[in-house]
């Protein structure tokens, strides 16, 4: 939750289809004069998005993680000039109308000097020069080219008439190294010369057989006629004629209604012309019915150790994640069918979901498929195109069957939570629903094959992030298993595991050419990644690789030390509050969940003269506002004091890193001691943290994320933490290795917490009666 002192703020300006390198200028086109007044103001920084196409409300995840900050050097009416000054990385982003963001600087690597950038520039020139020739206005492409002495401009100049998807454009930026940058950018003018040249090529052959295909049709014709006349002179039928789909069919597993549909369609083929376009619609449509997998598989039963012991191999810690898997396997071993499930496996990117999938498939020796959904808005992708449209085909879902090749695979669903809201094009997730539905998908209907086809032997694994986007009817036909965010102690052993062997096979190193450290790992996981999972972390363990392999080939032998991590990977990019030696009266440590996992928020607490109101600061949600009312509250009418204590004076709550939003009931304890501490001078120790909900009667009520709370504690220092009485059981979720570091005190009450934290008692809580009021007892 700390902004680091070379962090800073800026207003953000999302910038989709254009590519972004420092030291160059971009045309800012159709902004409105709300964007041009709070651009101009100071520096701004430019992100890429992962859309082309730009909307009036923007979220977090609609961005890249790195960008540049620019300056607006001229405007003209709605469009602007700016110039790119430098290379940053975004630390947090925060989404909305006017979005806005946290970075610090991420400067280039000059790793090359001034005769390595001009042999570099000459060998683009050419290469731009090559690619001109071939195509129409690119000799003045490559003319301006030749004029441009900056490498970074060179390459923004002509990434604008190359077809780089967003992700191409962000990979050159993202690049630390120039060198890297350069290569990179090489690679795809080679891949764009190629594909030049295959299009030429692909020209003059189509042109060549245009003619060819012209004349073989009139010989189908002719062909086609003479058979006529023959079956006319002879009296063959078309029945006796040799079926090959008719014998096909009647091979195949299909059932018996379908195999009398498909005949049917046979026939139809039969009396086509061998010539018509109705002929190869016919053909493509029995071939596909005919690839799918139709016959039934015997009931397997799942080896239910084996499934362990595939699953520990693969995965480090996830226990319950895992233990819940092998209880779902040993209820459909129970069931002696192969009838098929539908698990929903959520939680944060890098967790290991899709592969969790794939051990799955393993361990019951059935084929894997991945279906992805992200981003899918037309129901035909699932159900696909009904048969009278022009370039029509079956959907994802029986493209999926048709690579698995049996009827019971286990078919990932990925990014379920990212399909589109339905619109004209239909609602896929209506479609899903039959996918899913166990009473439903032993009939479903693909608009293309048009037959009921049977999914249930179908074991579905589907992904997602988060089940707010998941409409209710669709998450009600699955099983969801959460997957947790990692520790760091998970991390160490994921790097040591896995990762590392799988990036050294990757690079081509041995296993003893490059060895990381275990103090490396350490350092890598805490100082160098924030991430909930393990991809950020895959990539610096690859840019170690990358930048040893030279010294690798010198001298045979490379050992990375933790020493070494700041000269290969640039200044710490990850910082985590620790705590202070001592707090003072009014400060309270409290502990938040994040996105990336659990942090320590130290809650500040100071009061002045002023006319009983309460400041409240640090972006806090409108939940985070109650808490602190209600902590304020029940001080007031618990703590033995002075009422007219409160009467001129003010209270100022304060969460530090005001950049960051913040909301949740979870602080509430924490208030309510920052201001019992600020109120009777006594200081709380700075090792003792504490998170929890307060009732107004003093309950303190349980919380969620405990699991990243007690982590984030523990990595910070902290020796001591309160949580609420209703939280034990939550404990069996925390690593033992976590659980030994802390002293982890269940409190019910708010007497509770200040007798563990400020050491005082509170009086019992005497009722308030008005002697104006009588009652009468009946």
């Amino acid at each position: 939750m700390e902004i680091e002192n070379k962090s800073y703020s800026a207003p953000v300006l999302p910038v989709p289809g254009t590519l972004l390198l420092p030291g160059t200028t971009i045309r800012l086109k159709d902004l409105s004069k709300t964007d041009i007044h709070r651009l101009q103001e100071d520096l701004f920084v430019a992100v890429p998005v992962r859309s082309e196409s730009g909307r009036d409300t923007w979220k977090d995840t609609d961005f890249y993680n790195y960008g540049v900050t620019c300056m607006i050097t001229s405007v003209e009416d709605s469009d602007a000039t700016a110039v790119t000054l430098q290379r940053v990385q975004i630390v947090q982003m925060i989404g909305g109308r006017f979005p806005a963001a946290v970075y610090e600087l991420a400067a280039d690597q000059e790793d090359l000097d001034d005769r390595a950038v001009q042999d570099m520039l000459g060998y683009i020139r050419n290469l731009v020069k090559e690619i001109s020739s071939r195509i129409r206005g690119g000799e003045r492409i490559a003319r301006i080219a030749e004029g441009y002495s900056d490498i970074n401009q060179l390459i923004t100049y002509l990434a604008q008439y190359m077809p780089l998807s967003a992700q191409e454009r962000f990979e050159l930026l993202e690049m630390d190294s120039v060198k890297e940058r350069c290569l990179h950018f090489i690679d795809l003018l080679l891949r764009q010369k190629e594909m030049i040249s295959l299009n030429l090529e692909m020209q003059e052959k189509l042109s060549g057989e245009a003619s060819k295909y012209y004349k073989e049709q009139a010989l189908r014709r002719q062909i086609q006629a003479l058979k006529e006349e023959l079956e006319e002179t002879t009296g063959e039928a078309d029945g006796d004629r040799d079926d090959s789909f008719g014998a096909r069919i009647m091979a195949s597993d299909m059932p018996e209604e379908i195999q009398e549909a498909m005949l049917e369609e046979a026939r139809k083929l039969e009396n086509q012309s061998q010539a018509g376009p109705e002929t190869d619609n016919i053909r493509t449509y029995l071939e596909f019915a005919l690839s799918l997998p139709w016959k039934k598989e015997p009931v397997q039963e799942a080896d239910l150790d084996k499934a362990r012991e595939i699953l520990n191999s693969r995965h480090y810690g996830m226990d319950k994640v895992k233990e819940r898997i092998v209880q779902h396997l040993a209820v459909m071993r129970l069931r002696k069918t192969n009838k098929g499930s539908a698990l929903l496996l959520v939680g944060p990117p890098g967790t290991g979901k899709t592969s969790l999938g794939k051990s799955i498939a393993e361990a019951l020796d059935r084929p894997y498929v991945r279906m992805s959904l992200g981003g899918v808005r037309d129901e035909s992708e699932i159900r696909g195109h009904r048969r009278t449209y022009v370039g029509s085909m079956a959907g994802r879902v029986l493209q999926s069957m048709k690579k698995a090749g049996q009827t019971n695979p286990v078919m990932i669903l990925d990014e379920v939570d990212k399909l589109m809201q339905g619109g004209f094009s239909g609602d896929p997730a209506a479609a899903m629903l039959e996918v899913l539905d166990p009473e439903q998908n032993d009939t479903f209907s693909d608009h293309y094959l048009d037959q009921p086809y049977d999914l249930s032997d179908v074991f579905f694994i589907a992904t997602a992030n988060s089940l707010d986007t998941i409409p209710g009817p669709l998450l009600d036909r699955m099983e969801v298993i959460e997957v947790p965010s990692y520790t760091g102690e998970e991390k160490f052993h994921i790097a040591h595991d896995h990762l590392i062997p799988e990036v050294l096979r990757d690079h081509g190193i041995e296993k003893d050419q490059l060895v990381i450290t275990d103090s490396a790992i350490e350092t890598l996981v805490d100082n160098y990644t924030m991430e909930a999972g393990c991809r950020g972390l895959k990539k610096r363990i690859a840019t170690i690789a990358r930048h040893e392999s030279e010294k690798i080939l010198k001298d045979g032998r490379v050992t990375v030390e933790a020493a070494n991590l700041e000269e290969i990977l640039g200044p710490v990019t990850a910082r985590h509050e620790k705590v202070k030696d001592s707090n003072p009266a009014g400060v309270v440590t409290g502990l938040a969940w994040t996105a990336v996992g659990g942090e320590v928020l130290f809650i500040e607490t100071t009061d002045m003269p002023g006319t009983n109101q309460m400041i409240l600061t640090g972006q806090l949600g409108d939940v985070m506002k109650e808490s602190a009312r209600i902590a304020l509250s029940l001080l007031k009418s618990r703590l033995p004091m002075d009422a007219a204590l409160f009467k001129d004076r003010d209270l100022h709550i304060h969460f530090p890193a005001g950049a960051t939003p913040k909301d949740g009931p979870s602080a509430g304890i924490t208030i309510f001691t920052a201001l019992a501490s600020l109120v009777t001078g006594r200081p709380v120790s700075s090792h003792l943290a504490m998170t929890g909900e307060v009732s107004l009667s003093g309950n303190v009520l349980p919380i969620g994320g405990l699991r990243e709370k007690l982590y984030g504690a523990q990595r910070a220092g902290i020796t001591k933490v309160l949580i609420p009485w209703d939280n034990r059981q939550d404990l069996a979720e925390v690593p033992a290795s976590v659980k030994e570091k802390l002293e982890i005190v269940p409190v019910r009450t708010v007497e509770d917490v200040l007798r563990e934290t400020l050491g005082i008692a509170l009086p019992p809580v005497t009722p308030f009666v008005n002697p104006n009021v009588s009652v009468t007892i009946l």
